[in-house]
């Protein structure tokens, strides 16, 4: 695990908590998917699960944080609604009691330095037929000091990913690219500036004038590369050892 359970102390979370049009574009993908009961792995402070719960078909969400110091964030965050459980841990920790009809990861599977094994855990986990929805950042050549400071141990390629994907047992219904123009912005702030840390305010920026727009055609039209990868997977009915 890159996130220990002691505690994450990385700005990612408070730089994107305010990148409203970034999570929107995000859950427009994802939403005719959540459904009955729903696990979100790594949840952080809670930005993405508030989302989540405002698809009305939902009628339990799962959050799964093992930092100790975001989880009591975490549970404020989401404390006004009655659907959500809360387990402080990692998903290996409960995947023995768990059993729901879509697992979401944001941002993520990057941070776990044996992907395959939670991917195997998520099919632990997922009732047959159920789904994985999965966003994570692409293009190994963009890493630099952002992925450092963040604890990202790989960034994605999509032809890796989807061989990942379905050696671990899944079909894959759609895996695309997200947010071309971010290439040029995080390309700039990560290998040539060398930053540690997003702006805030610069993110908002960004959310507020280019994602407010950009998504749209994407969605329509599939950009040939984009700064990351966003997964549709199911469980299929029969799988080996269920």
């Amino acid at each position: 695990m890159a996130i220990p359970e002691e505690g994450y102390f990385s700005t990612e979370l408070a730089s994107l908590e305010k990148a409203r049009n970034y999570y929107a574009a995000i859950l427009k993908y994802f939403t005719p998917y959540l459904r009955g009961e729903v696990v979100e792995v790594g949840a952080g402070i809670g930005t993405f699960s508030q989302h989540i719960l405002k698809c009305p078909q939902i009628t339990a969400l799962t959050v799964i944080e093992p930092a100790t110091n975001l989880f009591p964030i975490l549970v404020r965050n989401l404390a006004q609604d009655s659907k959500v459980r809360y387990v402080n841990g990692t998903l290996q920790n409960v995947a023995s009691s768990l059993s729901c009809d879509s697992v979401v990861l944001i941002n993520v599977l990057e941070h776990l330095e044996d992907d395959e094994e939670t991917l195997g855990s998520i099919q632990q986990i997922l009732k047959p037929e159920g789904t994985l929805l999965l966003f994570v950042p692409a293009l190994p050549w963009l890493y630099g000091s952002l992925d450092e400071s963040f604890g990202h141990f790989r960034r994605y390629r999509k032809l890796e990913l989807d061989s990942l994907l379905t050696k671990v047992g899944f079909q894959v219904k759609l895996l695309r690219y997200f947010n071309i123009l971010g290439i040029l912005t995080w390309f700039i702030s990560a290998r040539i500036i060398r930053c540690r840390s997003l702006n805030p305010f610069t993110v908002w920026i960004y959310d507020r004038f280019i994602m407010n727009w950009m998504p749209q055609l994407e969605h329509k039209w599939e950009p040939a590369l984009g700064q990351s990868l966003l997964v549709i997977a199911t469980k299929p009915l029969t799988f080996p050892g269920c």
